[in-house]
């Protein structure tokens, strides 16, 4: 005879059982959670390795970011790109950057290659929470965009340059928001309201900083202090410098150390100092010929000034103060390193270059440690370094030991040496560099994940009369739009097929109204009439410091053309001018294409 009873008895006691057993385990991830380090990393963008006090540069005062130093890890000789993209682009991969299909900093040679696997995957993966806040220059449309390169939150920049600091846009998650103040400043405060409202788990916060990049835009209250002053260090090539320029990037340098110290007091408030590791470096040498402690080079070269970066890691408590390592190590490297520190798994197909020197963190500097060759490209020019000795673009060997300035040329003392980086160099351009296609692909629209598309005029091409605001393409627009046989083009790659929203950022002059224009697809077209003045004045020049070599920005009106049907597949889509009723057409910040239907 069964007893109905005493099995449910049983079953029930089972199901609790299993939902104690359920509670039980997820209460122990969960208590664990909060044991993983949260990660801080900050990049700086065009700062050198000597802009800061801690490495002897007496112009400046960099109080909060020497502390970091002091309270972790130096890494000596620490190695980045010459420019700002393939920087980012190794330390998101932990790879080289042309093994990324980065080539460029803009029109479509930043983005980084899809299949490549970002340290923010890695993290997202293992439960933490993501943020970055500023910079990110890889790429601006989705599935490039850092929304869907593991971000769960992005505040910034996705282009490079940009042409304005203070009370100006920037993008969240895929939005034009405007920002109060001082760009660097908003920044810092998004990234600290990451950092709190994700105090209870781990979060991996990633704040790339636009300054010292040009324009030379700084507040009075840090460039106060450098207006005027006599400047006691200078580059090994004085004749070069510009001391006005050097003025406003100290004065930007100082407020990045301003801003760091308030991301730290706000980690010691959350009490959550302790738990963090904090990485400081730069993406390439500074941006200008200023003090560098003697090296050869700046921004752009692949000599020791271009490329070697200051890097300080803090782990309180795990991390030993004043630990100095010597040994060579990169941007690929933090990747690995960060991971390691964690005790997070790296997920990828693709081997890493980078290596981790959890070892060396650790121990104070004192892990055995095979040396390795880390190498340097930009422009076509391959430079290789050792711990000892660095072979540059022209084959010349250097003692960086004993000639960090490279001015003794040592090939033919040691020729056993140089003949080896010389292989080496041979090999990387052949493995490496060769396979790199630098020919931008179309760029793309249409994901339903992210149906808003900004095609900024970056992206675009100019034709007949046209021209760019400037030769850098990042923040330009295009203008002188004379003749009705111009036009603007962008070649896409539309993901989705369906009904899309066209929407044209213009000004125009009182006496231009009128003109007409027509946006088309292949067979999709739509027009419009300006029938609106909108000619704001450019901005930027009440703000610089010093004259800038890049874009003014400009203010753009929004004009929705209409809707109209596009397929799936590449094309290019052309902006065109039917009539032109004053001396000029419009002025072009962009295109938005708004995806409505699939």
């Amino acid at each position: 005879m069964t007893d109905p009873g005493g099995i449910h008895v049983r079953l029930t006691i089972q199901l609790l059982l299993a939902l104690v057993a359920i509670h039980t385990a997820t209460a122990t991830l969960h208590a664990a959670r909060p044991d993983r380090p949260n990660i801080v990393v900050i990049l700086t963008d065009d700062q050198g390795w000597g802009d800061l006090s801690v490495t002897g540069n007496t112009n400046l005062s960099t109080p909060n970011i020497d502390q970091l130093a002091g309270q972790g890890a130096t890494l000596d000789r620490f190695y980045v790109a010459p420019v700002c993209s393939p920087t980012r682009a190794a330390f998101l991969t932990g790879r080289y950057a042309p093994r990324g299909g980065v080539y460029s900093t803009s029109a479509g040679g930043e983005r980084l290659a899809l299949g490549e696997t970002t340290i923010a995957e890695v993290f997202k993966s293992a439960g933490y929470a993501t943020g970055c806040f500023g910079k990110w220059h890889n790429g601006s449309q989705w599935p490039y965009h850092p929304n869907a390169r593991g971000f769960d939150t992005f505040y910034g920049m996705p282009s490079g340059h940009w042409a304005q600091y203070f009370d100006w846009w920037v993008e969240h998650n895929g939005k034009h928001v405007d920002f109060k103040g001082y760009l660097a400043d908003a920044l810092t405060d998004k990234a600290i309201e990451f950092m709190t409202e994700h105090r209870d788990q781990p979060f991996f916060c990633y704040v790339p900083y636009n300054i010292p990049h040009a324009p030379m835009q700084v507040p009075d209250r840090f460039y106060k202090r450098f207006d005027g002053k006599k400047l006691d260090m200078h580059n090994r090539d004085p004749e070069k410098e510009n001391d006005d320029f050097t003025r406003a990037a100290l004065a930007m340098c100082e407020n990045i150390d301003w801003n760091v110290g308030r991301m730290v007091s706000a980690l010691d408030k959350l009490d959550l100092s302790k738990n963090t590791i904090i990485v400081y470096f730069s993406d390439n040498g500074p941006n200008s010929w200023r003090w560098n402690g003697d090296m050869r080079g700046r921004k752009g070269s692949t000599d020791e000034g271009g490329v070697r970066s200051p890097c300080f890691i803090r782990w309180s408590g795990r991390i030993a103060s004043n630990t100095q390592i010597k040994h060579n190590a990169g941007a690929i490297d933090l990747l690995p390193t960060l991971a390691d520190l964690a005790g997070v798994p790296v997920k990828t197909n693709k081997p890493l270059d980078g290596k981790s020197v959890a070892p060396l963190l650790l121990s104070g500097g004192k892990a055995d440690w095979p040396d390795r060759m880390i190498y340097s490209t930009w422009g076509g020019r391959i430079a290789v370094r050792t711990d000892q000795f660095m072979l540059d673009h022209k084959g010349k060997l250097y003692d960086l030991h004993t000639d960090p300035g490279q001015r003794n040329d040592i090939a033919k003392k040691h020729p056993d040496v140089a003949d080896k980086l010389r292989e080496a160099a041979k090999q990387y351009r052949q493995n490496v560099v060769s396979k790199l296609v630098r020919k931008p692909a179309p760029f793309p629209v249409g994901y339903r994940q992210f149906p808003v598309t900004y095609l900024p005029a970056r992206d675009g091409v100019e034709h007949g009369t046209i021209q760019r605001s400037n030769r850098y393409p990042n923040s330009s627009f295009f203008e002188h739009w004379t003749s009705t046989d111009d036009s603007i083009t962008w070649d896409l790659d539309v993901h989705a097929a369906g009904e899309y929203e066209a929407i044209v950022h213009y000004t125009c002059r009182p006496q231009d109204v009128g003109c007409k224009i027509t946006l088309a697809m292949g067979d999709a077209r739509l027009g419009a009439t300006i029938d609106e003045a909108f000619d704001p004045p450019l901005v930027g020049p009440a703000d610089d410091r010093t004259k800038r070599p890049e874009s003014y920005a400009k203010r753009f009106k929004p004009l929705s053309l209409g809707r109209f049907k596009l397929p799936a597949g590449q094309g290019t889509m052309t902006l065109s001018a039917d009539k032109i009723a004053g001396d000029e057409a419009i002025d072009v910040g962009g295109i938005t294409l708004r995806l409505i239907t699939d």
